[in-house]
């Protein structure tokens, strides 16, 4: 078969279901594949796996390099959703499976445990995140500090808690973490470190930010799915009835929009700069990226709530960039972006949450974020 005879023929591949996606994000329109593997991919994840060495995934460009009648014949026998079928026989329901959208450890560490590591192949090998207890040290950031030190972590299914204890013999932890109201979310700008984790809570009607690394990305991983796992089964037991795809929704949830904006306080006065965390249906704001609390933090509702955000504001000197205002039943809330994108960017997400009907879980939110401060909200 001819050079241009296979490019067709991979054109052809490529229109074929399961093929049309890449094979481990589903990002549309793949233009790369791995030629042993027999599957397609997207440039991204092509890259990661040219980092798993020729060995294990040979990678090449559908469109710019060329094709033997042996490879092409792979292709067409394999395929993605061969392929799958195989290397992800045992992927459980819990373990976060990447998008285009996420952070690169996670899409980094589902194709070495999918490909390197043969996890998803062999249910053993899943031990260091599908057991009913995991202990490990992990660096945590002080409170108030900006140093990291080792801290022991234990997590309990059967107690539905993370716990963690700032001395070695300890016998009693520093915090009793629930496990339903926690979320974990990777961030590894806002930390300077490419496996730097955030982990939110409730604590006393308001919410308490950790984070937490570790050296290796594998291990870090391994925590980040241990929480999901332990969330996943605890759901089980709860709603036996539902089913795993639906009970394995929003374990966790990447932020939907973080930054910093001006906020105007509640009398018109000055506009103060505020780092700003949209965390589902919970809008905090921060002194800084990372501090341990947020200033305040208000419930962002349904439209038939009362709930709205538009763009600009009051007719009010001294506006800080591009003002937008977010409407609640209790209140105005004057907001600027520093750039038109920006602003488009927090509008796009906080109409995507007002759009969607709350669930019982948003109900049992609503209900929790009474913070201790009087107003949920301070300047």
């Amino acid at each position: 078969m001819g050079s241009s005879r296979n490019k067709e023929v991979l054109i052809d591949l490529l229109q074929r279901k399961g093929n049309n996606v890449c094979a481990d994000c589903r990002d549309e329109e793949p233009e790369w594949a791995s030629c042993n593997l027999g599957i397609f991919l997207c440039q991204v994840c092509a890259g990661i796996h040219r980092g798993l060495g020729t060995d294990i995934s040979r990678v090449k460009s559908t469109r710019l390099d060329n094709w033997d009648d042996d490879q092409v014949k792979r292709m067409a026998e394999i395929g993605n959703e061969v392929a799958n079928s195989k290397y992800e026989r045992l992927l459980p329901m819990f373990y976060k499976r990447p998008t285009k959208e996420d952070v690169d450890i996670i899409r980094q560490q589902f194709i070495k445990a999918k490909y390197q590591r043969l996890e998803f192949c062999n249910i053993d090998k899943q031990a260091s995140y599908n057991s009913p207890v995991k202990e490990g040290y992990l660096m945590k950031k002080g409170k108030y500090k900006t140093k990291f030190q080792a801290r022991k972590f234990v997590l309990t299914r059967q107690d539905n808690k993370i716990k963690y204890y700032n001395k070695e013999n300890a016998r009693q932890p520093k915090e009793d973490i629930e496990l339903d109201d926690l979320n974990a979310v990777f961030v590894p700008e806002k930390m300077g470190n490419p496996n730097g984790l955030q982990l939110t809570y409730l604590k006393d009607g308001t919410t308490r930010n950790l984070f937490i690394y570790h050296e290796s990305a594998q291990d870090i991983v391994s925590w980040y799915t241990a929480i999901r796992a332990a969330k996943f089964e605890r759901r089980k037991v709860a709603f036996p009835d539902r089913d795993d795809s639906e009970l394995a929704k929003d374990l966790t949830t990447n932020f939907y929009c973080e930054g910093y904006l001006h906020k105007m306080g509640p009398n018109n006065e000055p506009y103060k700069k505020r780092w700003f965390t949209l965390d589902k249906r919970k809008m905090s704001y921060l002194e800084e990226p990372m501090s341990p609390f947020p200033k305040g933090e208000v419930f962002i509702g349904h439209q038939d709530g009362g709930y709205s955000v538009d763009i600009g504001g009051p007719d009010v000197k001294n506006n800080q960039g591009f003002p937008f205002t977010q409407k609640t039943p209790d209140r105005l809330y004057i907001l600027c972006a520093e750039s038109h994108d920006d602003r488009e960017r927090w509008i796009m997400a906080l109409k995507k949450i007002i759009d969607t009907p709350l669930t019982p879980q948003d109900t049992r939110l609503a209900t929790s974020l009474t913070c201790k401060r009087k107003s949920s909200f301070k300047f």
